[in-house]
């Protein structure tokens, strides 16, 4: 009895799941790759053999069911891009295949014509060909928010269906195809009580398309840099070949001369760290340190070996605010207080105007000094006598 192509589904989207969160260099990581693999390929020769996808059908003609099965070309693209290789061939040779099963979902939805024009004219421009700077960050500027505005209409109608939100419960892209899938194959197992309405037939639907425009846009982006890889590679030079074991003695010494002059030498167990620094022929025997002979300045540079390549501060501004002010670098008053304040010329005859008392005729007869003093001067020094007129 074969296996619906349902659970074949789920098994290989289970084990690609797994295999995403794990080291691809790991035999286990592998192992599940491989199985992943397996049942991809048998699913895709099901599919053909039942030829669930015709080009005669339209997109109508497609039930809501079987949609999710476009998506497989899409998976078996990423899983065999996860499959390890050693050499340059084998990672040329993946890349062909990972690049063609993205055509063959192109081709799909191209056919059945499930993505709008706008996104495939939007997607259909490679950004490293163009050539303006800003025209390309403009363009992928684009491409990214009409991403993100079909991982929100998603979310959306997730959130219709009262499931959990899109974030907490898928952890890869796996596991959102397994989800909807999942949820058809619950579909066929309600229909005796008839547990699924119209409704939430066209959420799976919409659901199904929504996801299926957001892979058709991450396909495009992945072919790119898939060609730009290939190019690289292709240019790359050849693996160096391997070296025989039977070689020329005379090429063989000269190999090993040259190994010698660049190896460094073995650390020798006997030589402690106490043990003489130099051999009597000026070899050095261990691995020294030159530091100054003071203990406190060998300290000091050991300090700095963890410290920052800059200098801290030493104080906060506060404190350097306060050293300034006492240093009388900081100008104080001024402003609409300083303007409506009497000068010191006022202050003395408001002060000597306060008869009867001692402070006020001290500051009366200090008022009268400078205005005698200021008298004296002006009689000493009449106007313009300073002036020479530029002759010297």
């Amino acid at each position: 009895m074969s296996v619906p192509l349902s659970i074949l589904f789920a098994q290989s989207l289970s084990s690609a799941s797994k295999a995403s969160n794990l080291p691809t260099i790991d035999d286990s990581t592998q192992e599940l790759i491989q199985s992943s693999l397996k049942d991809l390929f048998t699913l895709s020769s099901r599919i053909v053999g039942l030829s669930l996808f015709s080009p005669n059908e339209t997109l109508e003609d497609i039930s809501t069911a079987d949609l999710v099965y476009l998506l497989v070309p899409y998976v078996l693209s990423e899983v065999r891009g996860r499959v390890r290789t050693t050499d340059r061939e084998e990672r040329i040779v993946v890349l062909k295949q990972t690049e063609k099963d993205l055509k063959t979902f192109l081709s799909y939805l191209d056919n059945y014509e499930i993505v709008p024009h706008d996104e495939r004219a939007l997607y259909g421009h490679q950004a490293s060909a163009i050539v303006d700077p800003s025209k390309r960050r403009e363009l992928k500027i684009k491409q990214y928010q009409k991403e993100k505005d079909l991982q929100a209409r998603i979310e959306a109608l997730r959130k219709r269906r009262r499931q959990a939100p899109l974030l907490d419960d898928v952890d890869t892209d796996f596991d959102l195809i397994a989800c909807l899938l999942l949820s058809k194959s619950a579909k066929s197992a309600g229909d005796e009580e008839d547990d699924i309405d119209s409704e939430t037939e066209d959420i799976f639907r919409e659901t199904t398309l929504l996801l299926l425009r957001l892979k058709y846009a991450q396909s495009q982006t992945q072919i790119e840099n898939m060609e730009q890889e290939l190019e690289l590679l292709s240019r790359a030079p050849p693996s160096p070949p391997r070296v025989p074991h039977q070689t020329d003695d005379r090429r063989s010494k000269i190999r090993e001369n040259d190994n010698d002059m660049w190896k460094l030498d073995t650390p020798r167990s006997s030589m402690g760290a106490d043990g003489p620094l130099l051999d009597s022929s000026g070899k050095v025997l261990r691995p020294f340190t030159i530091l100054p002979s003071n203990v406190v300045e060998r300290a000091r540079l050991q300090q700095q070996v963890f410290g920052p390549g800059y200098r801290l501060p030493t104080m906060s501004i506060d404190e350097y605010l306060q050293i300034e002010k006492e240093r009388g670098n900081i100008i104080t008053g001024g402003g609409p207080a300083s303007e409506t304040a009497p000068t010191s010329s006022e202050q003395l005859a408001l002060d000597g105007e306060m008869d009867g008392t001692l402070d006020g005729e001290e500051k009366s007869e200090t008022k009268r000094l400078k205005d005698e003093n200021w008298a004296r001067f002006t009689d000493e020094n009449p106007r313009g006598a300073g002036n020479t007129m530029n002759r010297g």
